[in-house]
């Protein structure tokens, strides 16, 4: 029996996926669950199992963009499984005649490294040889692309063999992740606020429990439950920040879903914590850890990253000083963390080192006024400042549930 193999839909309103690399190669005998497949929607990442036990035989290529519902492969699994010492039905379906083997090595030979008509006309005005040059195209073909993008040698004293390029199709999450900074930025009216907060308050206190914390929650105490809970409480005192526009209509929100942007294997991913309003600082930190982890590890679902009402994005785990977030839609507002560094600042007279973060609010003004956006920011460098006030009830134990 043959069975045809069937992309399944990853989530609303995805339509198409794209094949982002087998896991096993054609004629392969896979086993049933087996992960054979990874494919990359707008959103994720996700592996595509066996459906039954079988022969696969690929019925689509690395990089090709298949519809929701079409067929990638079929799995022969009227076969049985063949043993380690004899020949396999995978063996045998390669076999070819002597003609057919002919044709396709003549094929293949005059395809790679031969320009496509239209490239040939590009590489002579640029004085190019297509031997100088990699073809992306199918069995090594220059297509017309490779020529455009071919740059002219400067010299003879340039050596080739150290001046070498690799050109890769972007996956379809990275081509999303672009589209929608790109439209962002076109259909918005983003700005950003600024601000600094004096971080010695919650070194403070990490140092004091972090040991009892990590010993009690089996999760270290870190910035992003401060972080967090800090958002949180502002997004209660702004509730226009917690808010998003579609067409004439403003959407508020009396809950805070807050996204967390991590960089795993395949870009930067937004997870989202569900219900932030609700957790304390050892329910953020184990979400942090549990979304952080799949993240990592290529196993985030489309569910886990949307839905989100407010971003944070921590550029300072990668050095980075200042910036100014971009805008993760629809949401219509994003908190940027960046690194800590001492500096010299006044206090009451006098000048003190003190660990000082810049922190920076984007925000979409057609929707959130100045006045929000700064108040906001303000308030979470309140609750930074004063930790133990403002995110413990003036209570640090009860607050950490040690």
């Amino acid at each position: 029996m043959i069975l045809e193999m069937k992309v399944p839909s990853p989530g609303e309103s995805i339509t198409e996926v794209e094949i982002a690399s087998w896991l096993v190669e054609d004629g392969d005998y896979v086993e049933k669950d087996q992960a054979i497949a990874e494919v990359d929607s707008d959103k994720a990442t996700l592996e595509l199992p066996a459906e039954e036990s079988g022969f696969i035989t690929f019925k689509a290529e690395e990089g090709d963009a298949v519809a929701v519902g079409a067929v990638v492969c079929l799995i022969d699994t009227s076969a049985s499984k063949p043993s380690g010492n004899e020949s396999t039905a995978k063996t045998e379906a390669k076999v070819e005649k002597p003609e057919e083997t002919k044709q396709v090595e003549t094929k293949a030979t005059y395809a790679t490294g031969t320009a496509s008509p239209a490239a040939r006309k590009i590489l002579v005005e640029k004085g190019i040889d297509a031997a100088q040059i990699s073809g992306t195209g199918k069995d090594g073909r220059i297509t017309k692309e490779d020529a455009v993008k071919a740059v002219p040698s400067m010299g003879e004293a340039l050596d080739d063999k150290n001046r070498k390029s690799t050109t890769k199709k972007l996956s379809m999450l990275r081509r999303k992740v672009a589209q929608r900074l790109v439209s962002v930025k076109n259909e918005t009216a983003m700005l950003t606020t600024f601000n600094e907060v004096d971080m010695q308050p919650i070194f403070n206190l990490r140092k004091k429990y972090k040991e009892d914390f990590k010993a009690k929650h089996e999760v270290g105490l870190g910035f992003m439950s401060f972080f967090t809970l800090a958002v949180v409480r502002a997004l209660k005192l702004f509730p226009g920040v917690n808010s998003m526009i579609d067409g004439d209509f403003k959407i508020s929100y009396d809950f805070a879903d807050i996204s967390i942007a991590v960089s795993g294997p395949k870009g930067l991913m937004v997870p989202v914590i569900r219900n932030a309003n609700t957790l304390t600082f050892k329910g953020v930190e184990k979400e942090v850890k549990r979304l952080a982890i799949r993240a990592r590890d290529g196993q985030i679902t489309v569910d886990e990253m949307t839905g989100g009402t407010f971003t944070i994005t921590n550029g300072g785990v990668f050095g980075s000083m200042l910036s100014t977030p971009i805008i993760n839609p629809p949401q219509s507002a994003i908190l940027g963390m960046h690194n800590i560094v001492e500096r010299p600042v006044a206090i009451d007279g006098k000048v003190v080192i003190r660990p000082i973060m810049f922190v920076a609010v984007s925000y979409d003004h057609r929707i959130i006024d100045g006045k929000e956006s700064v108040g906001f920011l303000v308030a979470v460098k309140e609750a930074l400042e004063n930790p133990t006030e403002f995110l413990m009830n003036n209570n640090e134990k009860d607050a950490l549930e040690l």
